[in-house]
């Protein structure tokens, strides 16, 4: 009776573990069973991937990137949207440029401190808005955490 029950714990010890270690056909690792938990989503490309704002003074100016658009506005109508616009990155930089009709429109964010010189507020990034020819500089921020006066 002593070897059987050393055989039964034996055969269970060993369907215990076969369990713990699930292999697909061929020898390679079973993938989780559909009630697993799903993988966190993959972090964004860059930090830029995100949609961004970008504002300055002199003359006042704020430009949104959202997806693909770009839209600019200032004090005085009317807004200008660029579309179709394209991301590039390099090191601490940002760069998007779209087409406003047959105007370009490039705008660079680059990570470093900025103030807007107007306000006590303060951004991680600086910002450089070119339309055809006209060149406005500014601070930017991802419009998930805009900096706003009082908070």
């Amino acid at each position: 009776m002593r070897r059987t029950a050393v055989l039964f714990a034996s055969a269970l010890s060993t369907l215990i573990l076969a369990a713990c270690a699930q292999e697909a056909p061929g020898g390679a690792d079973a993938p989780p069973p559909a009630d697993a938990p799903a993988e966190a989503p993959a972090a964004p490309v860059s930090e830029y991937a995100v949609d961004f704002g970008a504002r300055g003074t002199e003359p006042f100016w704020r430009a949104d990137v959202k997806g693909t658009t770009i839209t600019i506005t200032r004090p005085e109508p009317p807004e200008v949207v660029a579309t179709n616009a394209a991301l590039g990155t390099s090191g601490t930089t940002g760069t998007w440029t779209a087409q406003a009709g047959t105007t370009p429109v490039v705008l660079t964010v680059t990570k470093a401190a900025c103030s807007d010189g107007m306000s006590d507020l303060k951004y991680d990034y600086t910002a450089e808005l070119r339309e055809g020819d006209a060149v406005f500089k500014g601070c930017a921020f991802p419009l998930s955490a805009e900096p706003k006066e009082g908070a």
